[in-house]
């Protein structure tokens, strides 16, 4: 007997008895989008390798170890997409979709990222992100936050926090890093491996660490908020006051930076308690400068994505999932009745399109087909 095939790691097949509640999710996604005259978007799986470099960054994790980047027959090296962010910009700008206009864009689709596999992250993985152009006042940023907020309504979820940030101008940001790094080199002794490599590369992603040795320390660090200029100041209250006003809760979390390079003024995400270490559900904020940086003209941008698995998971925590039941199953008995039934099935389906129903295939007994 010939060994049979396994799925890759980390990439799951999605059976039956889970697509349908996929299906629903993606309705659901599908309808509120509608709702906020959002319009779909749909990029290719595999880009060129250069524009997650420029865009996501040279030195982030993503680009140095998890990327799956290959070369084609033709000698250009390409990767699977690992987010859809840059993708969206590379499109936007390749078809003057973002020159001069306000575009309310959103997309779904598989993502790809070599990481360490488990619940909650996966080599392929589904993202639901969505982008809006030419907006550069805080009231973009609160309709995608007031989105993330209908939709855990509409999903009937619970018990999720909204952590707040902001990373100002690029002259704050470089002028707090000066700090930071001067900061973090008085504790240089302190710093595990990957810290000490980014405080050379991208030392505002030591905030973001994860490793319980470093805590106190980072909790003491200098704050970014001392460093903003007025103008970002202004922005970020302006923001606040949006949420307030629209009863959306929110915590602000110094030490929320982001992952990509191309973040500025607001951060924020999403997180919950119920599963475990991949507590971040959905997570975005401003990238006012990639749409330049990728080729196009200067223009204000801002963005989140939220990971489909991390969501269907939530769910399955907090609700009973309903089946996928069928509402009708017809039994045939006899040569006949099988070209009879065939055809009453399928006037039943012209006048109940709602309807499910399954005709029995493959003969047998009343009691055979009734198993």
């Amino acid at each position: 007997m010939a060994k049979f095939i396994k799925s890759i790691r980390g990439m799951h097949d999605v059976l039956p008895d889970d697509s349908f509640r996929w299906q629903a999710f993606e309705t659901t996604i599908r309808q509120l989008m509608a709702s906020y005259g959002y319009k779909e978007i749909r990029m290719p799986l595999v880009e060129s390798t250069d524009l997650f470099c420029r865009s996501i960054g040279e030195v982030t994790d993503i680009v140095e170890k998890e990327m799956y980047t290959f070369e084609d027959r033709n000698g250009d090296k390409l990767t699977l997409r690992p987010e859809g962010t840059a993708s969206c910009v590379r499109a936007g700008i390749q078809h003057g979709l973002l020159y001069n206009q306000i575009q309310r864009l959103w997309y779904s689709g598989p993502m790809f990222r070599h990481e360490r596999p488990q619940k909650g992250r996966y080599r392929q993985f589904h993202q639901f992100g969505v982008e809006a152009y030419g907006i550069d006042t805080p009231d973009i940023d609160a309709e995608l936050i007031l989105i993330g907020a209908r939709l855990w309504k509409q999903l009937g979820l619970t018990g999720i926090r909204l952590e707040l940030n902001t990373l100002g101008s690029n002259q704050a940001r470089e002028k707090y890093k000066q700090v930071l790094v001067e900061y973090l080199n008085k504790h240089a002794d302190l710093l595990d491996e990957d810290s000490k490599r980014r405080l050379q590369t991208n030392p505002l992603r030591i905030l973001d660490s994860k490793n319980p040795a470093m805590k106190q320390m980072l909790d003491e660090a200098p704050e970014l908020f001392d460093y903003l200029d007025d103008e970002s100041r202004q922005q970020f209250d302006k923001l606040k006051a949006s949420l307030d006003a629209a009863g959306v809760e929110y915590t602000i979390n110094p030490r929320l930076v982001r992952g990509l390079d191309y973040y500025c003024k607001t951060v924020f995400e999403w997180v919950t308690d119920e599963l475990g270490a991949q507590g971040t559900i959905c997570a975005g904020g401003r990238y006012d400068g990639l749409v330049e940086q990728l080729g196009g003209k200067a223009t204000p941008a801002v963005g989140f994505a939220l990971g489909m698995e991390r969501i269907l998971a939530l769910l399955e925590e907090q609700q009973e999932q309903a089946a996928d039941n069928i509402d009708v199953y017809m039994v045939l008995l006899g040569d006949e009745c099988e070209l009879k039934g065939l055809q009453l099935a399928e006037q039943i389906r012209e006048q109940c399109p709602a309807l499910k129903m399954i005709s029995h295939c493959g003969g047998g007994s009343m009691k055979s087909q009734m198993k």
